[in-house]
C-alpha cells in the first residue's frame, strides 16, 4: 500500500523558529472506515511513537480497505522542551496548559447546527452529524502555536470512526480509557492489547483529546436522538496508555503493533484473517471505582506493593520516609481504599504532599471520586 506524507507547518511562535506535524496516510481520502492514531501528544511520552513506527512499516506492505491517518509525533512542541537536561513534555511551557487538556467541547455548538434536521435514517444522521462538527471547527482560528496544534490535530480526527491515542503512565501496565457508551464494543480492543484495565467515564472533566470525538455523539443523542431518531456513538475514541516510560524495546513495540494490526483488521480497515479474538483480561470498570492514591507527606517514598499486585481495601501501598528525622521515626503510611489490581505507580521516588503515588483498579465508585476524574 502506498504511503502519502506531508507537512502541516505550524505557527512561528518565536523569530527564527518553525516546527511540523508530520501526516502519514494510508488508503483512499474519505474512504471507510476511517481511522486516526496518534503518539506522544505529552511528548515526554515515547512508547507510543515507537509502536506507530512499527504499524506504519505493516501498513506499508498491507492491503488497507479504509483510510488511515497516522501522526507519530502528535506535538513538536513538546519535543523541544529541554529544561535544565530534563525533557519537560507534558505542559506547554509557556503557558503551562496540559497538551491533552482543554480541548474544545463541540457539543453546544453542534446542537445548534443540528436543530430540525435529524431524521429516522442512522447513516444520513452520522453525516450530517459530522458535518456540523467540521462546520464548528471551521468557525475557530487560533491565535497561539499551541491552539493552532490542537485544533489541526482535531481536523485531522474529526471524521474518522476510529480515534486512539497512545499515551503512557510512568510506571504502569498496559490500560484503556473510553467512554461507556462504547462499551462492550470496545472491548476488541482492549482483548487485542491485553490492557489490564479498561476505565470508563463520559467526561473525565479534563476535555481530554480523546472526549472531543465522543462527546458530541452522547449530547447530541441526549437532545434530539429516540426511536425515530437514531444517533449511534459512530467514534470508538479511547486513550491507550502503553504501560510506562521506560517501556520501550523493539520487542513490545512490534508486539502492541501487531495487536493493533489484528484490531484494524477485524474492524474493516486492512484485508486479511486477524484470527481468534484474545480473551479478555478484565473487564471494564468505572474511573470513579480507581483509587487514585495521593501522598499525605513529603519524604522518600518506599512501595510496599509490586507492580500488578492484587490489594485489598486498607493494604498498605507504600510508606513516606522523612530523611530528616532520625532513626525510629514513624514513616507515613499510605494505603488504598479499594480492592483490586495496582496497575500504575509513581515513577519519582520523591513524594510531595498530595501527589499521586499509585492507582489501582476497583470495581465499586469511590465517594471521592467525582467531579475532575484525571491527574494533572
Amino acid at each position: 500500500m502506498a504511503r502519502r506524507s506531508e507537512d502541516l507547518d505550524l505557527m512561528t511562535a518565536s523569530p527564527g523558529t518553525s516546527r511540523r506535524l508530520a501526516v502519514h496516510r494510508y488508503g483512499d481520502a474519505g474512504a471507510r472506515p476511517k481511522a486516526y492514531l496518534q503518539a506522544s501528544l505529552h511528548a515526554d511520552e515515547l512508547p507510543g511513537g515507537l509502536v506507530l513506527h512499527h504499524l506504519m512499516a505493516r501498513l506499508d506492505d498491507a492491503d488497507v480497505a479504509g483510510e488511515i491517518v497516522i501522526v507519530p509525533a502528535a506535538n513538536p512542541i513538546g519535543f523541544g522542551q529541554q529544561i535544565l537536561g530534563e525533557h519537560a513534555g507534558r505542559y506547554e511551557a509557556t503557558t503551562g496548559v496540559n497538551f491533552n487538556r482543554s480541548y474544545p467541547d463541540l457539543g453546544a455548538q453542534v446542537l445548534e447546527r443540528l436543530a430540525g434536521r435529524l431524521g429516522p435514517d442512522a447513516a444520513t444522521n452520522v453525516a450530517l452529524i459530522r458535518a456540523a462538527m467540521v462546520e464548528v471547527l471551521d468557525d475557530l482560528t487560533p491565535t497561539r502555536e499551541i491552539d493552532q496544534l490542537k485544533l489541526a490535530l482535531v481536523r485531522l480526527a474529526i471524521d474518522a470512526d476510529i480515534v486512539l491515542d497512545l499515551h503512557c503512565d510512568l510506571e504502569a501496565e498496559l490500560h484503556l480509557f473510553l467512554s461507556p457508551e462504547l462499551w462492550p464494543a470496545g472491548r476488541d480492543l482492549a482483548a487485542e492489547l491485553g490492557a489490564v484495565a479498561t476505565l470508563l467515564a463520559l467526561d473525565s472533566g479534563g476535555g481530554s483529546f480523546d472526549e472531543v470525538f465522543s462527546l458530541p455523539w452522547h449530547k447530541v443523542r441526549a437532545r434530539f436522538g429516540g426511536a425515530d431518531v437514531p444517533v449511534p456513538p459512530a467514534c470508538l475514541s479511547g486513550t491507550v496508555e502503553l504501560r510506562g516510560q521506560a517501556d520501550i524495546d523493539d520487542r513490545t513495540a512490534t508486539a502492541d503493533a501487531a495487536a493493533l494490526f489484528r484490531f484494524l483488521q477485524r474492524r474493516g480497515l486492512i484485508a486479511g484473517d486477524a484470527g481468534p479474538e484474545p480473551a479478555l483480561a478484565h473487564d471494564a470498570t468505572p474511573l470513579t471505582a480507581c483509587d487514585v492514591i495521593r501522598s499525605p507527606a513529603a519524604g522518600i517514598l518506599v512501595f510496599k506493593q509490586t507492580l500488578g499486585a492484587e490489594v485489598v481495601a486498607g493494604d498498605l501501598v507504600a510508606e513516606v520516609l522523612d530523611p530528616m528525622a532520625p532513626p525510629g521515626t514513624p514513616r507515613t503510611e499510605i494505603r488504598t481504599q479499594t480492592t483490586g489490581r495496582l496497575f500504575s505507580r509513581a515513577r519519582t521516588r520523591l513524594a510531595r504532599p498530595g501527589g499521586s503515588v499509585a492507582k489501582v483498579r476497583g470495581t465499586e465508585p469511590l465517594p471521592d471520586r467525582t467531579g475532575y476524574l484525571l491527574e494533572d
